[in-house]
Protein backbone atom coordinates (compact mmCIF):
# COMPACT_ATOMS: atom_id res chain seq x y z
CA UNK A 1 0.00 0.00 0.00
CA UNK A 2 1.59 3.45 -0.99
CA UNK A 3 1.30 6.41 0.80
CA UNK A 4 -0.86 9.52 0.18
CA UNK A 5 2.58 11.35 0.14
CA UNK A 6 3.83 9.43 -2.47
CA UNK A 7 5.00 10.78 -5.74
CA UNK A 8 3.93 8.12 -7.95
CA UNK A 9 0.11 8.33 -6.64
CA UNK A 10 0.13 12.17 -6.68
CA UNK A 11 -2.74 13.56 -8.82
CA UNK A 12 0.27 16.28 -10.08
CA UNK A 13 3.13 13.74 -10.93
CA UNK A 14 4.17 14.25 -14.12
CA UNK A 15 3.78 11.09 -16.94
CA UNK A 16 6.43 8.77 -16.94
CA UNK A 17 9.37 10.06 -20.11
CA UNK A 18 8.07 7.97 -22.89
CA UNK A 19 9.69 8.48 -26.51
CA UNK A 20 7.41 10.23 -27.55
CA UNK A 21 6.87 12.72 -25.02
CA UNK A 22 10.75 13.19 -25.50
CA UNK A 23 10.51 13.68 -28.74
CA UNK A 24 7.68 16.42 -28.15
CA UNK A 25 10.58 17.93 -25.15
CA UNK A 26 13.38 17.90 -27.49
CA UNK A 27 11.47 19.59 -30.05
CA UNK A 28 10.07 21.96 -28.32
CA UNK A 29 13.81 22.71 -26.00
CA UNK A 30 14.96 23.31 -30.04
CA UNK A 31 12.47 25.86 -31.35
CA UNK A 32 12.36 27.43 -27.36
CA UNK A 33 15.83 28.41 -28.06
CA UNK A 34 16.03 29.31 -32.18
CA UNK A 35 12.54 31.57 -31.46
CA UNK A 36 14.13 32.98 -28.12
CA UNK A 37 17.73 34.13 -30.26
CA UNK A 38 15.53 34.86 -33.03
CA UNK A 39 13.34 37.59 -31.24
CA UNK A 40 16.86 39.11 -29.49
CA UNK A 41 18.17 39.49 -32.73
CA UNK A 42 14.79 41.08 -33.78
CA UNK A 43 14.58 43.54 -31.16
CA UNK A 44 18.36 44.46 -30.12
CA UNK A 45 19.51 44.55 -33.35
CA UNK A 46 16.46 44.92 -36.47
CA UNK A 47 14.71 47.35 -34.90
CA UNK A 48 17.38 49.92 -33.95
CA UNK A 49 18.94 49.31 -37.36
CA UNK A 50 15.39 50.26 -38.87
CA UNK A 51 14.66 52.86 -36.48
CA UNK A 52 17.75 54.25 -35.87
CA UNK A 53 19.88 54.38 -38.97
CA UNK A 54 16.98 53.94 -41.41
CA UNK A 55 17.82 50.97 -42.73
CA UNK A 56 14.72 48.62 -42.62
CA UNK A 57 16.26 45.68 -45.01
CA UNK A 58 17.34 43.39 -41.74
CA UNK A 59 13.85 43.98 -40.37
CA UNK A 60 12.25 42.64 -43.74
CA UNK A 61 14.54 39.71 -43.22
CA UNK A 62 14.42 38.56 -39.34
CA UNK A 63 10.33 39.99 -38.99
CA UNK A 64 9.01 37.42 -41.25
CA UNK A 65 11.43 34.63 -40.09
CA UNK A 66 10.17 35.03 -36.43
CA UNK A 67 7.11 35.38 -37.31
CA UNK A 68 7.63 31.92 -39.35
CA UNK A 69 9.15 30.45 -36.34
CA UNK A 70 7.08 30.95 -33.74
CA UNK A 71 3.67 29.61 -35.12
CA UNK A 72 6.56 26.53 -34.79
CA UNK A 73 7.06 27.47 -31.03
CA UNK A 74 3.17 27.56 -30.93
CA UNK A 75 3.24 24.14 -32.72
CA UNK A 76 5.79 22.22 -30.45
CA UNK A 77 4.14 23.72 -27.08
CA UNK A 78 0.99 22.55 -28.11
CA UNK A 79 2.50 18.88 -29.05
CA UNK A 80 4.12 19.04 -25.95
CA UNK A 81 1.02 20.21 -23.76
CA UNK A 82 -1.15 16.92 -25.62
CA UNK A 83 1.35 14.42 -25.16
CA UNK A 84 2.82 15.75 -21.15
CA UNK A 85 -0.98 16.74 -20.60
CA UNK A 86 -0.27 20.67 -19.01
CA UNK A 87 -3.24 22.41 -17.61
CA UNK A 88 -4.23 25.35 -20.23
CA UNK A 89 -3.02 27.84 -18.39
CA UNK A 90 0.77 26.51 -18.12
CA UNK A 91 -0.35 25.73 -22.18
CA UNK A 92 -1.17 29.73 -22.80
CA UNK A 93 1.87 30.82 -20.33
CA UNK A 94 4.33 28.87 -22.17
CA UNK A 95 3.05 29.86 -25.63
CA UNK A 96 3.43 33.67 -24.96
CA UNK A 97 6.20 32.92 -23.56
CA UNK A 98 8.07 33.18 -27.04
CA UNK A 99 6.92 36.57 -27.27
CA UNK A 100 9.21 37.88 -24.51
CA UNK A 101 12.45 38.55 -24.42
CA UNK A 102 14.80 35.88 -22.54
CA UNK A 103 11.57 34.36 -21.10
CA UNK A 104 11.15 31.78 -23.84
CA UNK A 105 14.61 30.33 -22.28
CA UNK A 106 13.05 30.38 -18.90
CA UNK A 107 10.46 28.38 -20.01
CA UNK A 108 12.15 26.05 -22.15
CA UNK A 109 14.15 25.19 -18.87
CA UNK A 110 11.20 24.64 -16.43
CA UNK A 111 9.21 22.05 -19.00
CA UNK A 112 12.76 20.03 -18.87
CA UNK A 113 12.71 20.55 -15.06
CA UNK A 114 9.33 19.50 -14.67
CA UNK A 115 9.69 16.62 -16.92
CA UNK A 116 12.93 15.28 -16.25
CA UNK A 117 13.12 15.14 -12.79
CA UNK A 118 12.58 12.18 -10.75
Amino acid sequence: MTSPADPATSATSQPPLTPAIRGALTRFRVIAYIVGVMLLLLLFLAMPLKYLADNPSVMDVIGPVHGFLYVVYLLATFDLFRRVRWSFTRLVLTALAGTIPFLSFYAERRATHDLTRG
